[in-house]
Parts: structure tokens; C-alpha cells; sequence
């Protein structure tokens, strides 16, 4: 199964979204900021990363052009994982290169689901 970065701040979120991809028998790396996310992709590339826009350091825009301009890692699926308004996440994700967008709250029923098609 695939190894996942989720770039979070929000533990509670965080937690939920490490227990669902975990039972769907993915390993879930997690880590609180943007600085943190960006050095431990390039020391740990995952095969996909989840992405907080609104992170407390560095926003998640800026990461995910920071993956998309790096040689090794533009190729990198990357998903904003937000709760920011739909249309205004999406325009977003897709101005930055993100791959797409699963937003919080997210369903629990399909969450793994919705993940895994960013992988395949």
C-alpha cells in the first residue's frame, strides 16, 4: 500500500484521517507545519501527499508549488485536504498544482476511497 504525508495542524483531524488511512493498510506520516512537511518529503518521499492549505507557518499554496517547481518531486500527487470553501479550495488547489481536493468535514465512509484515487 502507499505511504502518505498528511501536512496537518489540526490533531483531531490529524488523528481521524492517520486511523482511516491506516485501516485501509496505508502508512501515514504526519507532521504539524509546512517547514516540517516540505524537509521530511524531501528526506522521505511519500508515494502522496495530503495537504492543510491553511497551515501556520507556510501555507499549503506555497508547498505545493515548492513540490511542483522541485526536479525530483513535481510529478508528486498532491491533494489539498481543507476546509475551506469548495470553489474557492478547488480554484486554489488547481492554480498550485495540486491534484485535486477532499474536503474537511470529510466522510469517513469514503475517505481512503477518495485518497487512493489520487494514487492509481
Amino acid at each position: 500500500m502507499a505511504r502518505i504525508l498528511l501536512i496537518e495542524d489540526n490533531p483531531l483531524n490529524a488523528r481521524l484521517a492517520e486511523r482511516l488511512l491506516s485501516r485501509a493498510g496505508h502508512t501515514v506520516e504526519t507532521v504539524e507545519s509546512g517547514e516540517q512537511g516540505y524537509a521530511h518529503l524531501l528526506d522521505n518521499p511519500p508515494d502522496i501527499v495530503l495537504l492543510d492549505l491553511g497551515l501556520p507557518d507556510i501555507d499549503g499554496q506555497t508547498i505545493a508549488a515548492m513540490i511542483r517547481q522541485h526536479p525530483d518531486h513535481s510529478q508528486l500527487p498532491v491533494v489539498a485536504f481543507t476546509a475551506w470553501p469548495e470553489a474557492m479550495a478547488a480554484e486554489i488547489a488547481e492554480a498550485y498544482g495540486c491534484n485535486g481536493v477532499i474536503n474537511k468535514p470529510i466522510d469517513t465512509r469514503y475517505f481512503a476511497q477518495q485518497v487512493e484515487h489520487y494514487l492509481y
